[in-house]
Order: C-alpha cells, then sequence, then structure tokens
C-alpha cells in the first residue's frame, strides 16, 4: 500500500516522503541511506502517515505538503482542520493569517 509520510529528524525539521514500503523505507532512513537530507540529521522519527490506493496520489499528497512550513505541517499532524484552512490563505495576500507559534 503507498504512503505518504512525514519524519521528524534530530535537529527539529520534518522530512516528506512517499513510499510502497513504509517500514522498508523508514529503515533506509534510519541507516543514513533513504535520503541525503534525513542522512545528515539521524535519528528520525516517523510521526505521520497517510494511506493511499495509488502511488501517484501518494506522490502527490508528498509534493502538496512538502510546500507547507513546519507550523502547517504541524496542524496537519495534530488534526488541527481550522487552523489549516486559516494557514492555506494565499502566501502573496495583503491578509495575514494570524500564524502563532
Amino acid at each position: 500500500m503507498p504512503y505518504m509520510y512525514i519524519l521528524e529528524c534530530s535537529d527539529g525539521t520534518y522530512y516528506t516522503g512517499s513510499t510502497w514500503n513504509l517500514e522498508k523505507r523508514l529503515s533506509e532512513h534510519q541507516a543514513g541511506a533513504g535520503a541525503n537530507y534525513t542522512s545528515k540529521r539521524l535519528p528520525v522519527e516517523l510521526i505521520y502517515y497517510e494511506e493511499y490506493s495509488r502511488i501517484e496520489d501518494a506522490f502527490d499528497r508528498e509534493k502538496q505538503v512538502q510546500g507547507w512550513g513546519h507550523i502547517k505541517k504541524k496542524a496537519l499532524m495534530q488534526g488541527e482542520e481550522k487552523l489549516l484552512h486559516k494557514l492555506a490563505i494565499c502566501r502573496n495576500s495583503t491578509k495575514s493569517p494570524g500564524i502563532i507559534e
């Protein structure tokens, strides 16, 4: 089953990816072979994932979430639907979404 996943790196940053085999991919990341980004920030911890029926959907979701900032990813993981909507306001807008860390 395809997955979109988020890892928390040792420096507190998030890494977003997609895979067919979540357990195998996590082992690769932990061994330093998963991605250049995570290999420099070990250890990593799986903190969120979503299941999909098609790898294309998992990959599309990965790309969407990769474009999000730390606060918005955190809101996703905490199930904060209202905050996600608020954070979805266009970044080019003159209105501030009122982000609080």
